[in-house]
């Protein structure tokens, strides 16, 4: 009996964040209460999974601070501006640029500040260009999911298993630097080849790119310093989340300081209801494992890091994301896949990072793009968005197997 509501639990709450009638919070964390409640979870086993997810919490909220802060600080709208001016008349230059700036900002910033933050600022460049917006914008959503497996910081799915790896920071962005590098190379590939049938812009905007104040070179330099001192921290022994809080609450004064934000609006920006919602999660993907799916998703992942294995986790990890979104499916398969094999563990998040650009529903960044560009009335088409994805996730998963099994080769 238990096994039966541990997974109904698990199966109605997806259906009801995908329904999207209700805040996401609003169901994760009263299903939590109700496994917590009815026994199928115990009171030590939900304490000990928010335990381990403490430092994913603590790290999510730094990020998205930092983030917001850099949005107030303008840095958002001048790289926006960098890319009209730099495209010149070249549809194929503007998607180059909206790329390179995607992957900058989802590496550093996350998937997430790419969606959201990002997003309106190419919607601006295309109406300004007169661009086909289907190449660009398309591009800036399959990066956010592509280029997001480079550091732990780039994607919550990194986060979740980030410890379990037992990497480093910096061992983790070297493993997946080529993967991460093959996969964006791909999505690049074919935007840009879709831009070139394209006429030639409109004429280049007269405005001049901004130039940055003391503030936004200042917020600048507190994302380098918190770059830095995680890969320092990690390198340590010490807890890089630990690190990214601090640095987060040394921009966010310097916010305050210089009156650019409220201290309500950085509370608002650490996102507690979003941290809530992946709180609760946990919980109830605990108990649906526990009683049944830890079980499956054991018998059906390949066993092994040769190259057969994974490209097998892979699939199988893009396939669960496009069925149940990428952050359940990590949080299934990182529970059930041993601590110590940190090969499976990237395989799995080359899966559930790139894989969900098949879909809409895969990952929680699509679905932010396309409410972003939704509200702007200007929406690529359904077929487009299915025949980008159809076209390039599958070679990206292929390719991001082979260049991971390749970088292990070298640094085991």
């Amino acid at each position: 009996m238990e096994e039966v509501v541990g997974v109904g639990v698990l199966v109605a709450v997806l259906v009801l964040i995908v329904w999207g009638r209700l805040p996401d919070v609003l169901v994760t964390v009263p299903a939590a209460v109700f496994v917590v409640a009815v026994g199928i979870v115990s009171i030590d086993d939900a304490r000990r999974t928010l335990d381990r997810l403490a430092p994913t919490i603590g790290f999510l909220a730094a990020v998205f601070v930092v983030a917001e802060v850099a949005r107030v600080a303008g840095l958002f709208d001048a790289l926006g501006l960098v890319v009209a001016r730099r495209s010149h008349r070249s549809a194929t230059r503007l998607v180059l640029l909206v790329s390179g700036a995607a992957i900058a900002v989802t590496v550093l910033m996350s998937l997430d500040a790419t969606a959201v933050f990002l997003t309106p600022i190419v919607v601006r460049v295309v109406r300004a260009r007169g661009a086909d917006p289907a190449p660009p914008l398309l591009a800036t959503t399959q990066l956010a999911n592509a280029s997001s497996s480079l550091l732990p910081v780039s994607n919550l799915t990194n986060l979740l298993v980030f410890s379990a790896s037992g990497l480093s920071f910096g061992g983790f962005a070297a493993r997946m630097l080529l993967p991460t590098a093959v996969a964006s190379s791909v999505v690049v590939a074919a935007s840009v080849r879709d831009a070139a049938r394209n006429p030639e812009l409109a004429a280049d905007p007269d405005d001049e790119p901004a130039g940055l104040d003391w503030f936004a070179r200042a917020v600048l330099a507190g994302i380098a310093t918190l770059l830095v001192a995680c890969f320092v921290t990690s390198a340590l022994g010490g807890e890089p989340a630990i690190a990214a809080l601090v640095v987060a609450a040394v921009v966010a004064g310097v916010a305050l300081v210089a009156r650019r934000l409220s201290a309500p609006a950085v509370l608002g920006a650490t996102a507690p209801t979003f941290l809530l919602f992946v709180a609760g999660l946990a919980v109830v993907v605990a108990a649906a494992v526990d009683h049944g799916i830890g079980d499956v998703a054991r018998d059906v992942l390949p066993h092994g890091d040769g190259l057969a294995a994974l490209l097998g986790v892979t699939f199988v990890a893009a396939l669960l994301a496009n069925l149940v979104n990428n952050l359940p499916a990590t949080l299934v398969l990182s529970t059930v896949i041993p601590a110590h094999a940190s090969a499976t563990l990237l395989a799995m998040l080359v899966g559930v990072n790139v894989g969900p650009n098949l879909g809409y529903p895969g990952s929680l960044a699509t679905l932010l793009w396309r409410r972003a560009v939704r509200d702007e009335q200007i929406e690529p088409s359904r077929r487009a968005f299915y025949r980008l994805g159809v076209l390039t996730t599958p070679a990206a998963l292929v390719l991001g197997a082979v260049a991971l099994w390749c970088t292990l080769q070298v640094l085991g």
